[in-house]
């Protein structure tokens, strides 16, 4: 009997990155999408469907938050992670023989800005802010839905780090052209993880069946700002990385159309969870994702 796998907005960086290792698993791997030839979210028979009988649904979907934050952008953001969830779980409601584990990618960023001390799970202070209620809301609408068949898990992800794009080709782009320095104040944390042990928690918490709720998805070795330019012009051979003050920032989000809070917020997450429960990261440290990231 096939394995199968669902996978939902998994059309980016990180969604291909888990199918192609699900497709080496020997699982039949369906993307939920906008773009053809995937299932369409319109299509709630064919959602229904391709869920029935799977082991796993994943939850990647979301418009993406590099923009400016002007009101249609927020609508979008809001609006595209929230309704996405209710459409999975509406559809998971119609099931006969629903997937045993739904995993919704939540955000790191519903934590407030932290210099003073780490978040955990237990412990940590839910910030306030736009991006704070995009992530209320979407934990909200996800854990609104009572499955009995299905546990639910949602993971606070930290930046994602890997090999052959996300956030990594703009940052080896600004060391390449000598703007490698401290962004900002330089001593906003930067916590991260490991494209393959996001993977690699999933199968975790396929295996682990009594693990449920919310779980911080980084590395248990958060940096500064400034350590992690050090360590990435370090290990790209460039001496020099001019400093990018907060004003710069401000200017190049706007010509570029971002936000600068994406690079000055200190999110401070520690995995604490994951750790308690027996998870080891094969990157938990910062020279060792650089180290395989770089060499690809």
């Amino acid at each position: 009997m096939e394995k199968k796998v669902v996978i939902a907005g998994g059309t980016g960086f990180i969604g291909q990155y888990l199918q192609k290792e699900f497709l080496e698993m020997g699982y039949v791997v369906t993307i939920i999408s906008r773009q053809s030839p995937h299932v369409f979210w319109e299509d709630q028979e064919g959602m229904v469907q391709s869920l029935e009988g799977a082991e796993l649904l994943i939850n990647l979907a979301g418009k993406s938050v590099d923009c400016r934050y002007n009101e249609k952008n927020k609508a979008e953001i809001f609006q595209s992670r929230t309704e996405s969830t209710k459409a999975l779980g509406e559809a998971l409601l119609q099931c006969k023989n629903p997937p045993s584990l739904w995993i919704n990618s939540s955000t790191a960023t519903i934590y407030r800005h932290a210099e003073d001390r780490p978040m955990t799970e237990d412990g940590g202070d839910i910030g306030i802010g736009f991006s704070v209620e995009v992530a209320k809301g979407w934990e909200k609408a996800f854990f609104s839905y009572r499955l009995p068949a299905t546990r639910q898990a949602a993971l606070r992800m930290a930046i994602v780090l890997g090999p052959g794009g996300g956030v990594m080709t703009p940052y080896r782009n600004l060391v390449r052209f000598g703007l490698g320095g401290v962004q900002g104040p330089g001593n906003q944390r930067f916590s991260w993880v490991h494209i393959e042990d996001v993977f690699r928690i999933m199968l975790f918490l396929m295996e682990q069946k009594k693990l449920s709720g919310v779980f911080n998805c980084s590395s248990p070795e958060p940096v500064t700002n400034r350590e992690f330019m050090t360590h990435l012009r370090t290990m790209m051979n460039k001496k020099i990385g001019l400093p990018t003050p907060k004003w710069m920032l401000e200017a190049g989000a706007m010509f570029i159309k971002t936000e600068t809070e994406l690079v000055l917020k200190s999110r401070w997450v520690i995995p604490e969870r994951l750790e308690t429960a027996g998870y080891e990261f094969k990157y938990d440290t910062l020279e060792k994702a650089l180290g395989h990231i770089l060499s690809n």
